[in-house]
């Protein structure tokens, strides 16, 4: 697969530099809680900062999620893609109603629907929700997982964690059999350092493996960047390719400092501070 397109890797590395980077969509605007100016706000935002795919939680209560789908289509238009994620809160049956019942906001998919390691049941929901595509991965634990959600035919998009799975190693093979099954790696990212290690994995994916950003796009969230001494850039709704060697994973030296667990000046810190006790009986 990677001799296959070796002779024209350089080509597509200047595809990306010539049209911007790797593109991402953003969480940011979506998290629940938001009242519903902040989310009109954010989600206007990440129109406006060249996103055209944008994702809402959701699964908390049917009628806010209807409301809440509702403002966005309003404000984004339909023009650009909507991604809705469930956090794992449903069992089979209820995904499969619940997104029944926000089908008319057209969501391009639906993300962990249910349970991360019940493959049959991702494949049931797939079937039942189409043409909404599934996506799941990120609490996938191993690549065995992976490979029967290939094989099972559960999944539309692969959603692998950079950090749960056996490091790179791992995620190679993970990436290897998507592109033996045809479907697309679209990595979680978002949580500490996250942001920094996917760029890398989906700009290789794009270069090396897949050769498509066809339905590809990659997971930002915009915070905690400035504890690592190589953060990602992303410039209009896309990773723009990063310029030093290596996985960019290393953190700024002050912040190790301040926050390693337990030694850190944080959690010492906080040490000092009484705790309360509560007696018991």
């Amino acid at each position: 697969m990677l001799r296959d397109l070796e002779p024209t890797r350089t080509e597509r590395i200047e595809r990306l530099r010539q049209g911007g980077g790797y593109p991402c969509y953003t969480t940011s605007a979506g998290w629940l809680g938001y009242d519903d100016d902040k989310l009109r706000r954010l989600l206007k935002e990440a129109v406006d900062a060249g996103y055209r795919h944008v994702k809402l939680k959701v699964g908390h209560d049917l009628d806010d999620d209807i409301r809440r789908l509702g403002i966005a289509r309003e404000v984004i238009g339909w023009d650009v893609n909507l991604m809705i994620d469930a956090n794992q809160v449903w069992d089979v049956p209820q995904a499969i109603d619940w997104v029944g019942r926000l089908a008319e906001f057209r969501p391009l998919w639906i993300e962990e629907p249910t349970s991360p390691d019940d493959v049959l049941g991702h494949a049931a929901i797939r079937r039942a929700v189409a043409p909404i595509r599934v996506a799941t991965g990120e609490h996938g634990m191993n690549r065995v997982l992976f490979k029967q959600m290939f094989q099972a035919a559960a999944l539309d998009y692969c959603q692998l964690d950079s950090a749960r799975l056996g490091s790179v190693n791992e995620i190679l093979a993970v990436y290897l059999m998507a592109r033996k099954f045809d479907v697309p790696v679209c990595p979680h990212a978002g949580g500490v350092g996250l942001c920094e290690l996917v760029q890398h994995l989906s700009i290789f994916d794009y270069v090396a493996v897949s050769g498509t950003l066809d339905n590809r796009v990659t997971e930002y969230v915009d915070h905690l960047h400035e504890h690592f001494v190589d953060p990602c850039v992303v410039v209009d709704g896309r990773y723009v390719i990063p310029e030093r060697p290596g996985y960019s994973a290393e953190m700024v030296g002050a912040s190790v400092a301040e926050f390693e667990y337990p030694g850190g000046t944080y959690w010492r810190s906080r040490s000092a501070v009484p705790s309360a006790r509560v007696p018991l009986g």
